[in-house]
């Protein structure tokens, strides 16, 4: 008798305010079993962002500046 292990992906999304709605369609379109398992999406705000290499702040660091 052994522990069934369940494997687990993270997948980190960065977008725009207006482009969560499409996205979390496509992810529940592509995922969506009606099983156990088939997992959560949880939309948090990022509240700024560094590009270490070149000190670009905000949407400039994501290249969508």
């Amino acid at each position: 008798m052994g522990i069934e292990m369940t494997k687990k992906t993270r997948i980190e999304i960065i977008c725009r305010d207006e482009e969560v709605d499409l996205i979390l369609n496509a992810i529940y379109t592509a995922a969506h079993s009606g099983r156990r398992g088939d997992g959560k999406v949880f939309v948090l705000p990022v509240l700024d962002a560094l590009r270490l290499k070149t000190g670009e702040r905000g949407e400039a660091a994501l290249g969508l500046g």
